[in-house]
């Protein structure tokens, strides 16, 4: 059944046309995720449905007995309203009266919130969007509107809102940036792209592949079209004349086709890597301890990172995490231990919540105050054209900044950080308020960067694509370090009664490491260190035969097509290899290194 439909919407912001003659509906049981770059009107749709905002043009239809609820991006409670009764705002009904404080209740706990007399004033902004999401999550409503309802939630909670919205009875419409969190719950993907919309059966791992056949075939078609427009552009040169209606039609038809738009290709943030050289000193942590009154955030923890270390930091809200940076960023001093930085270390931090934007300065400026000139892989670049990577186009880049959405400043901090040429980057929840295509194209710019990143993230797919190591924050202040991405992780910690071998394995050499202070590899690294020199020769050797090969098969397509294959194969074994060969390497020149001091 239909619950709500909007006709022919269009919605504009002065110049900006962000839905034109939209058609978007919802039936029972849909649970609806909507992606598209910041700026396009994702959050503005969600408002139209809401009836928070109106239409330009068109209408939206709800059903009478439809009910729906609601979660901003950034909730808003009146001032004295305690969690509890925030929580229970407009959801007390004569069917729940005696069952739904309980429920509310525990609902906060579930979210871990603070006590129900707890003023929402005194909260975080994460916290205020959890108390935000239990008031949505327990309304009694056919339709749930949730606007990033995974910001600023850690893993567990993700998890657990995952299983509750996958047994929701009703339909939901989501704006997230969480891909996992997409691909397990969304039954259908719509796309806004340039004012239009575009529906997607399935998850989002579908939505990807149906958006690229789509993409093909408009291609295809626009090639056909082409192609017919030259034949018939040669038959009109050959001197045809409108002497018959047939002809005139004809003619006819050939404008109609030479004023057919071509089919535009994704817009997509795009910087090469560059950042200054590093030394051989990068950042060292020793007995480095934190914590506020009684409770303790970081308990002697020691970490020296290696040139192209990929960390990820996880854990609860507020175990230290953030803080941790804060420490290595200078922001915060350390209550025991030292932190030793190499000269040549420039540190690029991007932090949780952006640095102050003043609303009244352009975007172009604010971006030249990093500087006009930006040196990258490809030659000397202007401020301007690095905002047109970053999709600050034409008008944009003269606009002020406080005319952008919330995801679009976030878009212009990032670009600014990157500009400044860091060798070490620090990532405090990147992921928050980006959108899926800046996310991928960041992902891919980290892949490239030669240089440290450290990122906390709550985002599960955001750390399986990008870290090697994982960091997480225990009670008593323990840091505890693990091999891998979170899905290792998850393998690998002790709850995972199947692995907890693993994660005793993993425990063990990591306090035997704390115990000593000294770097030492592994007895399989030290193996795979000494041997790993004649296996990418032979890899090279292989792909080299490979090569000779297919010259010699160039007109056997099914012989070709498998060596092909197998020189693709060949040719990512390599790569690998040499990823590891690199960090081995520098792995040994810091043991070396530690040794001589000690000497």
């Amino acid at each position: 059944m239909n619950l709500l439909t909007m006709e022919n919407v269009t919605k504009a912001f002065t110049d900006r046309v962000l839905l034109d003659q939209v058609n978007f509906s919802i039936n029972e049981h849909e649970k609806i995720g909507i992606v598209g770059i910041n700026g396009t009107g994702k959050s503005t749709l969600l408002k139209l449905i809401a009836g928070i905002e109106s239409t330009d043009e068109g209408s939206v239809t709800k059903g009478n007995q439809v009910h729906l609820r609601y979660l901003p991006q950034t909730p808003e409670f009146e001032p004295g309203t305690t969690i509890l009764q925030a929580v229970l705002k407009d959801n007390i009904t004569e069917m729940n009266e005696w069952s739904i404080e309980s429920e509310a209740k525990a609902m906060i706990q579930k979210l871990e919130l603070p006590g129900y007399d707890e003023k929402v004033e005194h909260l975080s902004g994460g916290q205020r969007k959890r108390v935000a999401l239990g008031n949505a999550l327990l309304a009694p409503v056919e339709i749930l509107i949730l606007d990033e309802p995974t910001n600023h939630l850690d893993n567990a909670i993700s998890s657990w809102l995952e299983e509750y919205l996958i047994a929701f009875k009703g339909a939901i419409v989501m704006v997230t940036h969480d891909r996992y969190f997409l691909d397990r719950v969304a039954t259908r993907i719509d796309e806004i792209d340039r004012a239009k919309m575009y529906s997607y059966p399935g998850n989002y791992s579908e939505f990807v592949q149906l958006k690229a056949q789509r993409q093909d075939m408009a291609i295809a078609t626009e090639r056909k079209r082409q192609s017919l427009l030259r034949t018939e552009l040669e038959w009109l040169h050959r001197g045809a004349r409108a002497r018959s209606t047939k002809q005139k039609a004809h003619i006819e038809r050939i404008e109609q086709m030479q004023e057919m738009k071509a089919p535009e290709t994704d817009v997509s943030v795009s910087m090469n890597s560059v950042s200054s050289r590093m030394g051989k000193k990068t950042i060292e942590l020793e007995g480095i301890c934190k914590a506020y009154g009684s409770r303790k955030l970081i308990e002697d923890f020691t970490y020296i990172f290696l040139k192209n270390d990929r960390i990820g930091m996880i854990g609860e809200n507020g175990c230290g995490k953030s803080t941790l940076l804060k420490i290595m960023t200078g922001v915060l001093l350390a209550d025991r231990g030292t932190i030793e930085i190499g000269e040549t270390i420039r540190i690029g931090y991007f932090s949780q919540e952006n640095e102050y934007m003043d609303d009244t300065v352009r975007v172009i400026d604010y971006v030249k105050e990093v500087g006009d000139y930006i040196q990258t892989t490809d030659g000397m670049i202007t401020a301007a054209q690095m905002l047109e990577r970053f999709l600050f186009e034409g008008s944009m880049q003269y606009s002020l900044i406080g005319k952008l959405s919330g995801g679009e400043k976030r878009r212009l901090y990032l670009l600014r950080v990157l500009m400044s040429a860091p060798n070490v980057l620090i990532l405090d929840e990147p992921t928050n308020d980006l959108d899926i295509q800046t996310l991928t194209i960041l992902e891919d710019y980290l892949d490239h960067f030669d240089g440290i990143v450290i990122t906390v993230s709550h985002d599960r797919y955001f750390l399986d694509r990008i870290v090697r190591r994982i960091f997480a924050f225990e009670d008593g202040g323990n840091i505890r370090q693990y091999e891998g991405g979170y899905s290792d992780y998850l393998l690998a910690r002790p709850d995972n009664a199947e692995d907890a071998a693993v994660a005793s394995s993993v425990e063990v050499k990591e306090e035997s490491w704390k115990s000593e202070r000294s770097l030492k590899f592994s007895y399989k690294e030290k193996q795979e260190f000494e041997e790993i020199d004649d296996e990418i020769a032979n890899l090279e050797e292989k792909i080299s035969s490979l090569e000779e090969e297919i010259a010699q098969n160039a007109s056997n397509y099914g012989k070709l097509n498998e060596l092909m294959e197998e020189k693709a194969i060949a040719e990512g074994n390599l790569e690998t290899k040499m990823d590891r060969w690199v960090y081995l390497n520098d792995l040994h020149d810091q043991i070396v290194a530690q040794k001589n001091e000690i000497k």
